[in-house]
């Protein structure tokens, strides 16, 4: 059932409300147009019956009228009176119809009747008006002449109205019978196209009680498109899409943020950690001189070279965190058209000075890119260092550069010992060492593979790791080519 307060009750309302309006007005023009003609019509058959009257009172052939008693059938006639223009009833005498055993109540005629004359007739003075019966509650339709053969005597012809208001009083219950079921019939047919074209306002409902519980992903019902419904399930469904794109992209930002957070920690705790061994050495190194190391020349020179040591350590470690740093905060590079294909030719020829026994191949095609030579150098000679770090010396390593459409790509390759898949997922993490041990003993701090990914992001490039335990590890770097007006 509907609540008289919902919309829906209220729509049907409106429209049953409205067509009452309608109807009603409809039984009313029908009603007076009918009671209009009804009465036209009487007045009609009193004007066809008055020359039969006339004849009958007003005769010259029978100047004392008529004898006593009613007169005899006229058709439409109910009853006649002559009076003269003073008032005195001269005759007044019921009509007897053929079915009628005796005569029904007279009329109740005025004592004085003020004819006008008649404006579409010269001469002749003829009213028409109504008057009840003087009992029984029926009503007579009257026509007043004055004639000027009968010495301008007043002419009343009268018919009963009981026919007229017989039809009349049927039509206004056929009317409201009509009427009524007209009604009924709308208002379960309003009921039930309102049921029906609500039933999509029923499923939105639903819907947003669904995502008032925290489901997202709920979506309003498809319905029409050409209807306000339809409409504005559209639009529910657009805004519930930028609400969810919303929701996922704050989730999103705040897992990022906590990432970022949880980062952090550890980068502080890390940097804690890797800054406290070299600090702990220089302060070791800084007790034995302080024992007497100065006055032992061999341990001088232990003590002051392992504090030069550890001091480059640390410098080295700083350095990165401050390169990390500047590449996290965007500050520009010094950009400039850059032969990449050279800067790694270069890098390769440092690698094999450093590790003669390796075997490094090289294949090159001329590629520029527009970046910062210095930390492109840094970039290369990291993933270089990194293959050294932790491949043995036997280990072939290939090196690539090539041009991919619109793109430069680095490949630094290996046929080492791989990386499992953990490992592989947090390979360029700050300070992550999947060999701690053998990490710090070749003096990394686990920012080399961090760098290299912050140096290829701050050139609008990407850096990625393939690799397969058993069989090596692919690190392939893509830039952006310069454009041709940059190159030139």
């Amino acid at each position: 059932m509907l609540r008289l307060t919902s919309l829906g009750a209220r729509l049907v309302l409106g429209v049953i409300l409205v067509a009452a309006l309608g109807l009603a007005s409809a039984d009313v023009a029908t009603y007076a147009s009918l009671r209009s003609f009804l009465f036209h019509r009487t007045d009609s058959a009193l004007q066809s019956s008055h020359p039969e009257v006339e004849g009958a009172v007003l005769s010259p052939r029978s100047p004392g009228g008529p004898g006593p008693g009613p007169l005899g059938a006229a058709p439409g006639i109910d009853y006649v009176q002559v009076r003269t223009l003073s008032g005195r009833i001269v005759l007044s005498r019921p009509v007897f119809q053929f079915t009628q055993e005796e005569p029904p109540p007279p009329p109740s005629l005025p004592s004085k009747v003020a004819i006008p004359k008649s404006p579409a007739r010269e001469g002749e003075r003829v009213m028409y008006f109504t008057v009840p019966a003087k009992s029984g509650g029926g009503r007579y339709r009257v026509r007043a002449s004055i004639e000027p053969r009968a010495s301008n005597r007043i002419l009343l012809i009268a018919a009963s109205l009981g026919g007229v208001y017989g039809t009349l009083h049927r039509l206004v219950l056929i009317e409201l019978l009509v009427t009524g079921a007209v009604l009924l019939a709308l208002a379960a047919l309003g009921l039930w196209v309102v049921r029906l074209g609500l039933r999509p306002l029923r499923s939105i409902e639903g819907t947003a009680a669904a995502i008032a519980a925290g489901d997202l992903t709920q979506r309003v019902e498809h319905a029409e498109e050409g209807t306000e419904v339809g409409r504005l399930g559209l639009a529910l469904n657009a805004m519930l899409a930028q609400v969810e794109s919303a929701f996922k992209a704050r989730e999103a930002s705040e897992q990022r943020a906590w990432r970022s957070e949880q980062r952090l920690r550890r980068f502080v705790a890390d940097a804690s950690h890797e800054l406290r061994t070299p600090l702990a050495a220089v302060r070791a190194y800084a007790e034995l001189f302080t024992r007497g190391a100065k006055r032992r020349p061999e341990d001088l020179e232990r003590s002051m070279m392992g504090i030069t040591r550890e001091s480059e350590r640390m410098s080295m470690l700083v350095e990165d965190l401050l390169l990390l740093a500047r590449l996290d905060e965007g500050r520009p590079l010094h950009r400039k058209p850059v032969r990449i294909d050279e800067v790694v030719t270069e890098a390769v020829e440092t690698a094999q000075t450093v590790d003669p026994v390796r075997a490094i191949g090289l294949d090159t095609e001329p590629v520029v890119v527009l970046g910062d030579r210095d930390r492109l150098r840094q970039m290369v000679d990291n993933l270089l260092s990194n293959t050294r770090a932790h491949t043995s010396s036997d280990v072939p390593v290939q090196v690539a550069v090539a041009r991919q459409n619109s793109n430069a790509v680095i490949e630094v390759s290996d046929t080492g010992p791989g990386m499992p898949a953990d490992v592989l997922e947090r390979v360029f993490e700050r300070f992550y060492r999947a060999d701690p041990a053998r990490s710090r003993a070749h003096g990394g701090a686990g920012l080399g593979l961090s760098i290299v990914a912050a140096v290829a992001e701050a050139h609008g490039g990407t850096a990625a790791a393939q690799s397969e335990a058993g069989r090596g590890t692919t690190f392939r770097i893509v830039l952006p080519l310069a454009s041709q007006s940059a190159a030139h």
